[in-house]
């Protein structure tokens, strides 16, 4: 399998060239030159299959050759090593907990996933690869977690100055060992484009790689889940809707990776918060790109988001097409807030704030006869502030939390892009 780069000014690379990479020498993001769907025969008897052998199935030909069929089986067995269950909310909506890894984020099975690839790529080599990473919020700590004690691996991640709660920064600032953190005056976007920067430089000697959604070994493993969902609800409900809380829109677009491989999902909805450049932009046809807004939900306060222009490929780059098969809707605070009791208070479950918007998009779409999930991306302790004082309730904290919230933060502050150079180059 090749890679080309969506700016269409790079030469095709491997699997393994991509993963390394993260970002083509233009600037531009990986996207596999051919995609498969699965045969029908496997979608329709996918009951019959584990997660790992469904995903095995899914991954396969984006590896190819690159990795061996028993390393790679492996590396998703590895990766694959907690739940994730569909719960039912309402008659027609469920959702799809993806909080039950180490860090307790959606962003575990991706990340698990690149740090393994990496490591059997880098297993003779001597020469060390850094891997860059801008967080808004759960990416970091998954990262970390993630990549921790990788041998021949050097993680340094980005994170916005004030803009992600207390357990989010206490993940992503307290492993030591490999993993470094770097606080950044400024917002997520800020972050992401320092990263895309220093992979340009030339006066960089060390070897970059991204840990973002825009690392082809982040992105596409998050296909599972939306498998593992259809194989659990399929047989009571035959048409579905999943609203995917967006923010960088790399987990909404490898769902549409997955229908593309064969699934059949209805459509996709991108729930966001404020920063609603998608959903302004198929309403009136720009993309507008803006300043991010900080929000409660704050792994989604994203104003440029990367993997859209990867949707923009499935679909041809044709709005029409697009609009066909996805919608975007845009939330604010107060109304999170009040999704958020709502869900309690009729069913006595608790969203995180990421979770309510994603339920917000399935209220404010015709579901007509299909059944909605929505993807609750994290546990709500990692919001717990928030969590606490808009339902009035008390949240028991879990073991994995409890481990991390006495150890002191590690962290350098960093103004600007000439502060990670300097990190880079000393």
């Amino acid at each position: 399998m090749n890679y080309y780069s969506l700016h269409h000014n790079a030469p095709k690379v491997s699997f393994k060239e991509a993963v390394i990479r993260g970002l083509a020498p233009d600037r531009g993001i990986y996207f596999p030159e051919n995609i498969t769907p699965l045969s029908e025969d496997f979608i329709k008897n996918i009951d019959k299959y584990s997660h790992e052998e469904i995903a095995f199935e899914a991954i396969q030909q984006f590896v190819g050759d690159d990795i061996p069929t028993n390393v790679l089986k492996e590396i998703i067995t590895e990766t694959l090593s907690f739940d994730f269950p569909v719960v039912p909310i309402e008659e027609h909506i469920g959702t799809l907990e993806l909080f039950h890894g180490p860090t307790m984020a959606f962003k575990d099975v991706g990340a698990r996933f690149m740090a393994r690839c990496l490591g059997y790529f880098n297993r003779d080599k001597e020469e060390k690869v850094t891997v860059l990473v801008a967080t808004s919020g759960d990416t970091g700590g998954a990262v970390a977690n993630g990549f921790l004690g990788v041998k021949g691996v050097d993680v340094v991640i980005l994170y916005p100055s004030g803009k992600v709660s207390e357990i989010q920064e206490k993940q992503l600032t307290t492993l030591g060992q490999n993993i470094t953190a770097l606080e950044v005056d400024g917002v997520f976007d800020d972050c992401q484009e320092m990263v895309k920067t220093a992979f340009l430089d030339a006066e960089i000697e060390r070897t970059l790689t991204s840990a973002n959604s825009i690392n082809i070994a982040r992105w596409l493993p998050q296909m599972f889940y939306f498998f593992f969902a259809y194989k659990a609800i399929h047989k009571k409900h035959e048409n579905i809707v999943f609203s995917v809380p967006s923010g960088n829109f790399g987990n909404i677009c490898a769902g549409i990776m997955a229908q593309k491989l064969g699934l059949p999902i209805q459509h996709f909805i991108a729930s966001t918060n404020v920063n609603d450049t998608v959903s302004n932009y198929l309403e009136n046809g720009e993309y507008v790109p803006k300043k991010s807004i900080a929000t409660i939900s704050n792994a989604m306060d994203v104003g440029n988001p990367s993997n859209f222009i990867r949707i923009q490929e499935l679909y041809n780059n044709d709005l029409a097409t697009i609009k066909q098969h996805f919608s975007s809707y845009s939330f604010t605070d107060t109304e999170t807030k009040t999704a958020m009791k709502s869900i309690y208070n009729q069913h006595k479950y608790i969203a995180d704030p990421h979770g309510a918007v994603g339920y917000l998009g399935l209220k404010n779409h015709d579901l007509q006869d299909a059944y909605g999930i929505f993807l609750e991306t994290a546990h709500p302790v990692k919001f717990l502030p928030t969590v606490e004082s808009t339902l009035n309730q008390k949240l028991d904290i879990p073991t994995q939390i409890q481990e991390i919230m006495h150890k002191e933060k590690e962290a350098h502050f960093i103004n600007d892009y000439d502060g990670l150079k300097k990190f880079l180059t000393n």
